[in-house]
């Protein structure tokens, strides 16, 4: 295993050390821009990681999830395929933070995604990421983080103001891509040709196309509509998940190409109404088991039934997984100030989701585009279907 920060591509084949450190990269890449992680908000990250190992008495963390690597670097890229594994490993020890990767990759990380004080190290492309990473801990054994996995969370729930301003940037530009995609659209527009715009205006503005939905009048049973060629018809619904600097972005919104039916007007309403329920008991000192008992009333209260929330996930945490985790009966993560949340309840052809933030002020709307209809709802201004 190599320990270096040199730009030459056939490093990592020789077998050598030779204890270059991040800071030591001087490419011109990374002179025109600056490697990512601002050193403040990184500084109390590694203070809740340290947090960790005192009260577990360890010495070290191994961090291998891509959640868990970008929210430690602050959005550094550590994937090549979307679908696949990082290509990084991270251990934290008392002493500094050592990235771990490939010797394929590391020129490209070396030059763009290693933040300041952050030693970097390569293995052969064919190598044992995970386990070379383990033999840099004191004594070889470092907790891995199924072992802390709560702890980990909850390390990232309270966002930072930058990480927050970052986030509220990434979310105002999904938004802005729905209106683009879908004020464009006609009843002739296929699933396929909606997905695709979406997917062209979220790689256009540096991020990463997560999940692409699409469902037309005649698939608006499906909770999650992978899109097809069919024309998308008299209604649709469209849904993105897009992830830029680590953070992800979820924001579904719905077309329609006439005045709506009386059925269809009026259980958009209802939804809209167990949502602002949601959010009424989205608050600091909450439970999310007990969030999730509040979503199954509100479906009960709003004319939804009774097994309602059997038929789709209902949501939870956001940040850096598109659900972190995904709330349950089973969840009892408390809920805290500047948390970050994406909660999206669903009916017989009606849903609602956007990313919101929980402030001191109360529930804030990130994903919002000022150019798409809204209205309120409970004080707040919730995106109505775009009737073109």
């Amino acid at each position: 295993m190599n320990t270096t920060a040199s730009t030459d591509p056939a490093w990592g084949d020789t077998g050598t050390a030779t204890a270059v450190t991040a800071t030591a990269v001087t490419t011109t890449a990374a002179r025109e821009s600056p490697p990512p992680g601002n050193p403040a908000d990184r500084s109390i990250k590694r203070q809740r990681l340290l947090d960790i190992l005192n009260a577990s008495g360890r010495d070290s963390l191994l961090l291998t999830s891509n959640t868990a690597l970008t929210w430690y670097l602050d959005g550094s890229r550590v994937h090549i395929s979307l679908a696949g594994d990082p290509i990084a490993a991270m251990l934290v020890d008392r002493h500094g933070d050592h990235l771990v990767t490939f010797n394929n990759e590391a020129a490209r990380i070396a030059a763009e995604e290693l933040p300041d004080g952050v030693a970097l190290h390569s293995v052969p492309w064919h190598g044992q990421l995970h386990a070379a990473a383990a033999m840099l801990a004191p004594g070889g054994s470092p907790l891995a983080e199924s072992d802390v996995t709560a702890e980990l969370r909850a390390a990232r729930q309270r966002f930072l103001p930058r990480e927050s301003a970052r986030y509220a940037r990434l979310c105002a530009d999904a938004a802005a891509a729905m209106t683009d995609v879908l004020s464009e659209a006609t009843p002739e527009t296929t699933e396929f040709g909606v997905a695709s715009a979406l997917a062209a205006r979220i790689v256009a503005m540096g991020a990463e196309p997560l999940v692409l939905l699409c469902s037309g009048a005649g698939r608006s049973g499906f909770r999650h509509p992978l899109p097809t060629h069919a024309p998308i018809g008299r209604r649709a619904m469209a849904v993105v998940c897009a992830r830029r600097n680590g953070l992800v972005a979820n924001v579904t919104r719905w077309v329609r190409f006439d005045a709506g039916i009386a059925a269809e007007l009026e259980a958009e309403a209802r939804i809209a109404a167990v949502e602002a329920d949601i959010f009424d008991a989205t608050v600091p000192g909450a439970r999310l088991n007990g969030v999730f008992t509040e979503i199954q009333e509100a479906y009960l209260r709003h004319g939804f039934g009774a097994d309602q929330w059997t038929l789709h996930h209902q949501g939870g945490p956001a940040g850096y997984a598109g659900r972190d985790p995904r709330t349950t009966h089973g969840t009892s993560d408390e809920v805290v100030l500047n948390q970050t949340f994406t909660w999206n309840p669903s009916g017989p052809g009606v849903k609602i989701e956007d990313t919101v933030q929980l402030t001191e002020s109360g529930i804030t709307v990130l994903s919002m585009d000022p150019r798409w209809p809204t209205v309120s709802v409970n004080g707040l201004q919730r995106p109505v279907t775009l009737q073109l």
